[in-house]
């Protein structure tokens, strides 16, 4: 099942959240930061041990102080217009999350809008990719949460699941 909410994803009492990570996993902006701040200090030495992430491909580490068991790390791509192959390394932070997931025995995650924020990636084509892939995964998982920042950005992904499902 997938399902949209408006939340905090730090505060998701989930087996996994996806964290929408840079390539050296050390913390950021946006949900990267409040993630890094939730956790504690201890997750920023578990990334450090892991010693960053190219973008597209997923990372995890122990949610330490969050309600989640599992953070998943994945570095989505800066936009550049959509023709520098954004719309396939984000489909790849998808599988390679829900991948790792499954790897890991998490049968309920959490996902944020990846690209994004700073990134740029614009929500309605974000979305698109986003719940093609959720699609293709949720029949092996529990529940996958689509965890929304603004009522703006919820309303995007509830109109791209009604118009898929």
């Amino acid at each position: 099942m997938i399902k949209v909410v408006r939340a905090d994803i730090t505060s998701l009492a989930v087996e996994a959240i996806v964290n929408a990570a840079n390539e050296t996993l050390l913390g950021g902006g946006g949900v990267d930061g409040a993630i890094h701040r939730a956790a504690g200090p201890e997750l920023r030495q578990a990334c450090q041990n892991i010693g960053g992430c190219p973008t597209g491909e997923a990372r995890i580490t122990p949610g330490f102080r969050l309600p989640a068991t599992w953070v998943i790390h994945t570095v989505g791509p800066v936009w550049q217009g959509g023709d520098e192959g954004e719309p396939e390394l984000l489909v790849a932070c998808y599988k390679n999350s829900f991948d790792l997931a499954l790897q890991n025995g998490v049968s309920t995650i959490a996902f944020p809008s990846i690209s994004t924020g700073a990134y740029g990636y614009p929500i309605e084509a974000a979305t698109g990719v986003a719940v093609g892939v959720m699609r293709s995964y949720e029949d092996r998982l529990k529940e996958i949460i689509c965890c929304c920042f603004s009522d703006d950005d919820r309303k995007v992904y509830e109109l791209t699941i009604s118009a898929t499902g």
